[in-house]
């Protein structure tokens, strides 16, 4: 089987969009609801978005557990040092950081495979940037609706 693409198959750079053609929305949301609440929110900005509103993306992640996994500390300081001051490579970033180079590469991907982080290639050369101006991080948990406790603090 040939890997030519035939008149049928779009090639990947006809399927994925230049980064430069892409418009965020000034906002990343990332969130720990449960897929029921997530499912809902996601339906409302479906709504806002087809009334024209901005609406930001959203990554939600069920299980706190793996929200905790994803955005350690260090992953942390690597976003925020991205945001800030988008270096002109991995290799720039990991000297500004006083990391390995291999451990902030794998630290990049890994927050690219959700979208995170994003990657301007130029040459050989891969700038990760933050196309968002602001990045949320959303953790709610509370007593389930309806249920009265009283809490140990009013007692």
């Amino acid at each position: 089987m040939s890997n030519e693409p035939t008149d049928t198959e779009p090639t990947h750079d006809e399927f994925t969009p230049d980064p430069s053609e892409v418009e965020y929305p000034s906002t990343l949301r990332i969130t720990s609801l449960p897929a029921e609440q997530a499912q809902a929110a996601a339906v409302k900005r479906a709504e806002q978005w087809e009334q024209g509103e901005e609406v930001p993306h959203v990554v939600n992640f069920e299980d706190r557990a793996r929200l905790r996994q994803l955005l350690t500390d260090r992953r942390m300081e690597l976003l925020e040092t991205v945001m800030e001051q988008p270096p002109e490579s991995i290799r720039a970033l990991a000297g500004r950081l006083d990391r390995d180079v291999h451990d902030v590469h794998d630290d990049l991907h890994l927050l690219a495979e959700y979208d995170i982080i994003h990657f301007e290639e130029d040459g050989r050369t891969k700038k990760p940037y933050v196309p968002y101006d602001t990045v949320r991080i959303e953790v709610e948990f509370g007593l389930p609706r309806g249920e009265e406790s009283e809490s140990a603090a009013s007692a």
